[in-house]
């Protein structure tokens, strides 16, 4: 699949990772939609470089969790636009949530956002796609095939997402593909003091932090480099899965 002219949505577009892949995707010619939740302020800056660069371009606050909400956002696609041949199911939460003060609010929060807020914009973007065929990407976590401790529900979300992508790949073959792909140190927790990122980096096997392009490059892979795979996951993780 090309980029050039295909409609894409990137939930969660508005900063971080989200930010990088909607920006990458529009470089290459996408008509990029972006959806947030409370990122107000990130989300008007976004869509103002999105635009800038001359890429069509819209917003649409969205709660992923929400499905009256994703009903009504995948609606209004439809209405407007008519199709969406790519998604990408980048909106999620990652708190710390130490065990001894594990709540099922935090269970909730992290299963909701991350796994049913996928699998409800896998839904409705399918059935826009079904016609014309089309990409779901998945942004799962290096963590969801190792996790690691204070990070429970979030680690369980995205060992989800992992196997969300395998089962919708089977679900939506032929005409949807639908791949995953898998960070692992890119962004920090922002709580991490210098002391922390430091320690952390020296279990990766290429020492260093990886970027959101590097995130943002893969999911350009998923969708222009191949049209021969699905139900993958891409593991962009400097390493860390072996170390």
């Amino acid at each position: 699949m090309r980029l050039e002219g295909a409609v894409a949505l990137v939930t969660g577009g508005a900063h971080r990772l989200g930010r990088a892949i909607a920006l990458n995707l529009a470089a290459r010619g996408a008509r990029v939609l972006i959806t947030y939740r409370t990122a107000h302020r990130e989300a008007r800056l976004t869509l103002s470089d999105l635009q800038a660069s001359g890429a069509r371009a819209e917003a649409f606050r969205l709660d992923v969790a929400n499905a009256r909400e994703v009903q009504r956002v995948f609606a209004q696609i439809a209405r407007k636009i008519g199709r969406l041949d790519i998604l990408v199911n980048n909106a999620a939460v990652f708190q710390r949530t130490p065990f001894a003060r594990l709540t099922e609010r935090d269970w909730d929060l992290h299963l909701d956002t991350n796994l049913k807020g996928a699998f409800l914009c896998a839904l409705s973007a399918s059935r826009l796609m079904q016609a014309r065929g089309g990409k779901i990407i998945n942004i799962a976590d290096w963590a969801g095939e190792r996790p690691y401790r204070d990070y429970l529900p979030y680690c369980v979300s995205k060992a989800g997402v992992i196997a969300l992508t395998k089962s919708l790949a089977k679900e939506l073959a032929p005409s949807i593909q639908v791949v995953a792909v898998a960070p692992g140190p890119i962004l920090p927790p922002q709580d991490f003091t210098p002391a922390q990122r430091r320690r952390a980096i020296q279990r990766v096997p290429l020492k260093r932090w990886g970027s959101p392009e590097d995130i943002a490059n893969a999911v350009v892979f998923a969708i222009e480099g191949t049209d021969f795979m699905t139900g993958s996951t891409i593991f962009v993780d400097g390493g860390q899965l072996i170390a």
